[in-house]
């Protein structure tokens, strides 16, 4: 604590040992839940709510910088699925330093501390998981003892999803959650349920005496039209009201009378702000984002389990060798955002079928995300179901546009690392060329909170594990003599999919005489945010395409 004249700092929690930390995410809850925070203030500013974590337990792994061999490999520590996670234990502290009371649940049976929330409404509201995110707990604090009781319980056979803004108590008082209920993610404000299945709810965005303020897509049986779209609605007793307009992707922030909405589409450069006041607007913020060299001209089709986006490039805005791919994004990833439908009007240079990942959110999910709970859970101990989905998608398009299926290349990050290798090792009949992004190759070097609500616990099920590794025989299982050229892109650096990944394919692949090339990055983590890095990086993965998939 810091006094607001910069005086009179003060300890409230200091550490035991170098294991231990107070006010801090855990690597899964940063990384996975969305919980980047482990601290929440008391609607009074008088005391906090302070999560304690100890990752004693977890394991160590030591990542090296290669291009530095005087220097120590940095110790971090990571949960791998099936492994131990941090301890996480919540504590109440006055903000004299004096007070500390604990915070006291069953934490040996949900061990997960995924939500926090403290307001004046109520008391504090938590929302606790099982480890194997089938069931979880909504609870409220009483703050004098410390202890807890159950304010409601959700459970789901395949598993849980967390969402933004929720839960959190309504001005009365009554729980405002997001639902899986008739195949459909709902707003449920205490016992009733205000959605149904023509919306599938994304977040809870403000809560008022009257409404809720929810980002939401539409249902399965939306018009193609809203497909990749995200909209904003204020929901009350009486029904749901549209509150953004026009295709994209809208989001809003809310106080008392004053909403202000921001939106994006891809057919113009920036986010459009738009301030409105009990209903009328009164400005729209100017974007003063710089308009691209390079202009797409992008449609979006609904085709099977998921939206799919193509886009080819404006007449005159690209020219030279060019050459049909289709990319895959995570299986964590939004949905592509929307475009108005064109026909081409010429053979374009260049397609790219960009298709939503298996999620979303944080996790991935089979899909289109958002179009319905058991849409996204279908990929349950199976994410070879996603590489099924690219290749129904890229037949069905080759019948509405002039794409070459006999030149496809397929480029992802990450999880879509993960699909690109597996789509030229296990459908070279499809895929002529790949490029994987520091891809996840062996699901047990994987965190805990993530791949275990996909492909369960690898100890339970090591045949799921097997089934959906690309180190394995099931992994480099192939039409004999077919080979597809392969280009593997890892920062050596990584402490998310550590290199361990990326080495392990390799060395797969050259005991299974496979040709293939590594691109090690010195010093780039999970991403590349270096700017010239990233140029260069892209114009390589180009001049591989091009060598890949030959002249036309």
């Amino acid at each position: 604590m810091i006094g607001a004249e910069g005086d009179g700092d003060r300890t409230l929690a200091e550490p035991e040992d170098e294991n231990t930390a107070y006010g801090l995410a855990e690597f899964v809850a940063a990384e996975e839940m969305g919980r980047s925070r482990g601290f929440w203030w008391s609607p009074e500013s008088d005391r906090l709510l302070v999560a304690r974590t100890d990752d004693a337990a977890v394991a160590r792994w030591w990542i090296p910088d290669p291009a530095h061999p005087e220097r120590e490999p940095a110790r971090v520590a990571y949960p791998a699925a099936g492994t131990p996670n941090a301890e996480v234990r919540l504590f109440l502290y006055g903000v004299d330093g004096q007070e500390r009371t604990e915070v006291v649940w069953d934490r040996a049976g949900y061990p997960y501390l995924a939500r926090v929330h403290w307001s004046d409404a109520g008391a504090p509201l938590l929302l606790v998981q099982a480890r194997d995110q089938r069931s979880q707990v909504y609870l409220a604090v009483d703050t004098g003892t410390g202890a807890t009781r159950t304010v409601h319980v959700d459970e789901d056979p395949v598993w849980l999803d967390l969402f933004d803004g929720v839960p959190v108590w309504a001005p009365d008082g009554r729980l405002v959650r997001i639902a899986d209920e008739g195949g459909a993610r709902v707003l449920a404000v205490g016992d009733r349920t205000l959605t149904g299945p023509q919306l599938q709810v994304r977040a809870v965005l403000d809560v008022s005496d009257g409404d809720v303020l929810v980002s939401a897509s539409a249902g399965p049986e939306a018009a193609a039209a809203e497909t990749g779209e995200v909209h904003v609605y204020r929901v009350d007793e009486l029904g749901v009201e549209r509150l953004s307009e026009g295709p994209g992707v809208h989001s809003a922030v809310r106080s008392g009378g004053v909403t202000v909405l921001a939106s994006a589409c891809v057919e113009s450069s920036g986010t459009v702000v738009r301030v409105v006041r009990d209903g009328k607007q009164e400005t729209v913020v100017t974007s003063y984002a710089e308009e691209p060299v390079l202009r797409a001209r992008v449609a979006a089709r609904r085709r099977g389990r998921a939206a799919d986006s193509v886009r080819r490039p404006a007449p005159g805005g690209l020219h030279g060798g060019g050459r049909p791919a289709s990319g895959a994004d995570g299986p964590v990833r939004r949905a592509a955002r929307p475009a108005r439908r064109r026909r081409p009007q010429r053979p374009p240079h260049l397609a790219v079928v960009r298709r939503p990942g298996l999620r979303g959110g944080r996790g991935r999910r089979a899909g289109t995300p958002g179009r319905s709970p058991g849409w996204e859970k279908a990929v349950r101990d199976d994410f070879t179901l996603t590489l099924d989905d690219q290749i129904e998608a890229l037949h069905a398009l080759a019948a509405d546009f002039p794409l070459d299926l006999g030149r496809v290349a397929i480029r992802g990050w990450s999880y879509g690392g993960y699909l690109a290798a597996l789509a030229v090792l296990r459908r070279p009949d499809v895929f002529h060329a790949g490029i994987a992004g520091a891809p996840v190759t062996d699901w047990r070097l994987y965190d805990t909170h993530y791949t275990e609500r996909y492909l369960g616990d690898p100890g339970a099920q090591p045949e799921v594990y097997a089934a959906n590794s690309l180190v394995t025989d099931e992994g480099l299982s192939r039409p004999a003599g077919t080979h597809r050229p392969l280009m593997i892109i890892h920062g050596l650096a990584d402490d998310n999919v550590v290199m361990a990944h990326t080495l392990r394919l390799s060395s797969a692949l050259l005991a299974a005489g496979r040709p293939h090339e590594v691109l090690p990055l010195s010093g780039v983590t999970h991403m590349t945010p270096q700017e010239q890095v990233a140029e260069n990086l892209l114009l390589l993965q180009v001049d591989f395409l091009r060598r890949s998939l030959g002249p036309r």
